[in-house]
């Protein structure tokens, strides 16, 4: 069997035209190659590549004109890191926008959208996407409520914001009366910032349906010794914690260690910490923050 012809190194990370690799000596044969994939004719992306997003999106870029497109809605969401449900995390789908009297690309698994004017972009890793709030107005056309309030927390969330409030009000004001623009006013309603993953945005919002006082998502806690930690809510009058702890924090040792150090420090400055995680079923997670509450001088009357 004849050695496959090694491809140059920048070849072999990301997708390249076929003009440019017969113009480095390829020949059609190898850009036929089974290593290669051709997502886009003219295009080709190694295989290795074909689950990244990234990759691509960066291969369609060669295809698409010029200053006229940008990637948007769920693939936008995606590589802004955005959660999103399983039905949409799926790299075969590719969400473009275009703008300028353009035509959307005829390609296959790309989704194609119109736009009367150039939407708010920004450029990340070399590639045009719609602006993160922009973004998330977009998918008030594919996702529920809850989803869409949990994608926008992380707009707003620790530890790195894709976005501020304001920022987020401009963009819904500039969505207007779209389609979707119901679901999106009301999830707008239920953004707070601070949240650090989808399950804590669930919590926070069982918590506040169920008629709990208002609390602060991640608040900080000054703790005597100088130390500074954060809470995931945060009820402060009444030095009440509650903590949504994720895998991490158990199949890590390290991350196990300084929890039960913090948690030890919390306790001995007066807070009183109610740790629940996925399996916790909500009726004894509100029976327990009632009680604590409670303890502390809370009343629901």
């Amino acid at each position: 069997m004849v050695a496959r012809h090694p491809l140059p190194l920048d070849f072999s990370l990301g997708p390249f035209t076929r003009h440019a690799g017969l113009a480095r000596g390829l020949s059609d044969k190898r850009l036929r190659g089974s290593d290669l994939m051709i997502p886009v004719r003219g295009v080709r992306l190694p295989r290795a590549e074909a689950s990244s997003m990234m990759a691509r999106c960066g291969a369609l870029t060669l295809h698409l004109p010029h200053d006229t497109s940008a990637f948007s809605h769920a693939t936008a969401a995606l590589l802004w890191g955005l959660p999103l449900p399983s039905r949409l995390q799926t790299a075969s789908i590719v969400h473009v926008i275009v703008w300028g009297g353009v035509y959307p690309p005829r390609v296959r698994n790309v989704v194609g959208h119109r736009s009367a004017s150039r939407p708010r972009t920004q450029r990340k890793g070399g590639l045009l996407l719609v602006s993160p709030a922009d973004t998330w107005c977009q998918l008030s056309t594919q996702l529920t409520e809850l989803e869409l309030i949990q994608a926008g927390d992380r707009l707003l969330g620790r530890p790195h914001p894709l976005a501020t409030i304001a920022e987020v009000d401009e963009a819904v004001a500039r969505y207007g009366k779209r389609r979707g623009c119901r679901v999106l006013r009301a999830a707008r309603e239920h953004l707070r910032a601070g949240s650090e993953s989808p399950k804590e945005t669930q919590l926070r919002l069982k918590v506040v349906a169920a008629g709990f006082p208002d609390h602060e998502p991640n608040g900080v806690i000054v703790l005597r010794s100088g130390r500074t930690t954060h809470g995931d809510l945060v009820f402060r009058r009444w030095k009440v914690l509650l903590e949504y702890d994720g895998d991490h924090h158990r199949e890590d040792d390290s991350q196990w260690e300084k929890d039960v150090d913090r948690l030890n420090e919390l306790a001995a400055n007066g807070w009183l910490v109610i740790r629940v995680n996925k399996h916790s079923a909500f009726d004894s997670i509100a029976r327990q923050l009632s009680e604590a509450l409670e303890l502390r001088g809370w009343s629901r009357a």
